[in-house]
């Protein structure tokens, strides 16, 4: 069975992925520590409490491993840089980009968590392509381009085959009273998400790295999903714009869009 190992798999994400990815791979979980995770959700998995920011707990970690989901960091659009940045935005990937370039045949994949922060500061009515230069909005999105730097590298130096994901708003309550029209510009729903993983992993890639914006269908997107349309296949089922109600029939029920299926 393929193997794929993902980091920090015990956040939001994380969880929702082992839930969707488990039944057909045989997955590794990494997390610092796994205490207020649903242990059924465990079950079937082979488990590893490390913490990644520690070179040497990278030693043989990959043996094995055809694929990794790198979602580890600190996701907070408010952290220091010198705080936990450092340690988990910058040298954790390192690590973990080094560490694969050890073995002769690699992993065969590397998918990342990238991040919308990367592009953020960007006029809140100006739609991103994915191929718009870098301008972040705080120092989580400058360590999130450096991660897509740093991947970049790997791929055309070392071979080192990778996937970025410019994630928008993953875990956003679409219940919330306060969220607003922008909010559910840059809303990525569970389902979508899982989706463009599965897209990620199955992908024939032209070149060793690609960066691709991910982000449900909604009415009126942030990010330019079209190059992950076409580069792998991505097809959203979600509009966070239909969920919350803003579009609605004449019996007041909400507006079904013809999107495709998977």
């Amino acid at each position: 069975m393929t193997t794929i190992m993902i980091t920090g798999a015990s956040g939001n994400i994380g969880r929702v992925l082992v839930d969707h990815l488990k039944k057909d791979y045989e997955l590794t979980l990494v997390d610092i520590h796994f205490h207020d995770v649903d242990p059924t959700l465990l079950e079937g998995t082979i488990v590893k409490e490390l913490d990644l920011t520690v070179v040497g707990n990278w030693d043989g970690l990959l043996e094995g491993i055809d694929y990794v989901i790198h979602l580890a960091a600190n996701p907070s659009p408010y952290a220091a840089f010198d705080d936990s940045l450092i340690s988990l935005n910058y040298k954790m990937p390192y690590y973990l980009f080094k560490e694969s370039s050890k073995y002769e045949n690699f992993v065969k994949r590397i998918i990342f968590a990238s991040s919308f922060h990367t592009v953020s500061a960007y006029p809140k009515n100006v739609q991103i392509p994915v191929d718009a230069p870098v301008r972040p909005g705080d120092l989580y999105g400058v360590s999130k381009a450096y991660l897509e730097s740093l991947a970049s590298h790997f791929a055309f130096t070392e071979g080192q085959e990778s996937i970025g994901l410019r994630i928008g708003n993953f875990d956003e309550n679409l219940d919330n009273p306060f969220i607003n029209e922008a909010d559910l510009a840059e809303y990525v729903s569970p389902r979508d998400f899982c989706h463009l993983i599965d897209c990620a992993l199955n992908a024939t890639l032209i070149e060793p790295f690609l960066l691709v914006n991910g982000l449900s269908d909604n009415r009126f997107p942030r990010l330019d999903i079209s190059q992950a349309r076409t580069a792998i296949g991505y097809r959203p089922l979600d509009d966070a714009f239909v969920m919350k109600g803003f579009f609605k029939d004449d019996n007041g029920d909400p507006v079904e869009l013809s999107n495709g299926e998977h």
